[in-house]
């Protein structure tokens, strides 16, 4: 996640009405992530990263926005883009390189600066090869909960890029258009993070962290849901809408393939 957005235009509940947040738990070990196994480090260039969950055997979803160059506006190179199922101090449970990635069709980067657009700040990626460890299973995905709902979000950050953490409660506080606010806990790099609802049997992914944002001096989070976009999205990858990675450097099987560990 590259920059704080202003969000003082957001109508909030008073903090009373929210649930009360749980903090950051690390998922820094094989016990305590091991049902969250499918989310990952997205490393793009050797120089940055951001979230992304499984939900496919060969589909990541993240932002949008991790998809760009920062500086030039340009989409990234996705052969330099490497999605790291469960990293945790430099190991993952499966590596795979990017193959194509497919943004909301009304996504635009140039929108950054504000808080338009960020509804639409979510992509999907599609892996050159599929995940199938048995370990790594696939989240579903969910419709957008409900203003004052629990959720929680998994995500890393700067400042736990070797391990993922969970924040088991945070809560939806508005709703500004198909933007959600959220009381949860995110940083650089959090960017693409799963936001999960917990009603049901295993969490769904309801959104995906666009940005960080304050009010009041009062950080939160904003999300982009996945209702309605992940259609979308799907379109676009069958029609071929989509921008794809040029042939690995050293070779068409270089990345390509599993390289596995025990989780």
């Amino acid at each position: 996640m590259r920059h704080w957005i202003m969000a003082l235009a957001f109508a909030v509940l008073p903090m009373a009405a929210l649930a009360q947040d749980s903090g950051l738990k690390s998922l820094n070990t094989t016990d305590a992530g091991r049902a969250w196994m499918a989310v990952g480090r997205l490393d793009i260039n050797g120089a940055g990263f951001c979230t992304g969950t499984l939900i496919a055997p060969a589909l990541v979803l993240t932002a949008a926005h991790c998809l760009f160059d920062k500086e030039t506006g340009q989409q990234i190179d996705l052969s330099q883009v490497e999605f790291l199922a469960a990293w945790r101090f430099g190991q993952a449970s499966a590596y795979r390189a990017a193959r194509q990635a497919v943004i909301h069709p009304d996504y635009e980067f140039t929108n950054r600066g504000s808080s338009d657009g960020l509804w639409a700040d979510i992509a999907l990626i599609e892996l050159w090869q599929p995940i199938r460890n048995t370990s790594v299973i696939p989240f579903e995905t969910g419709n957008r909960p409900a203003r004052g709902e629990e959720v929680g979000v998994v995500s890393y950050a700067q400042d736990r890029a070797d391990a993922p953490s969970l924040q088991e409660v945070c809560s939806i506080m508005t709703r500004r258009g198909d933007v959600m606010v959220m009381s949860c806990d995110v940083e650089f790099g959090s960017s693409g993070a799963p936001v999960f609802s917990f009603e049901g049997e295993r969490p769904r992914i309801v959104s995906v962290v666009s940005a960080k944002a304050e009010y009041n001096g009062k950080r939160v989070a904003v999300g982009a849901p996945v209702e309605g976009a992940l259609p979308l999205l799907h379109a676009e990858l069958l029609a071929g809408r989509g921008f794809r990675a040029a042939t690995p450097q050293g070779g068409a099987d270089r990345n390509i393939g599993a390289r596995f560990i025990k989780p």
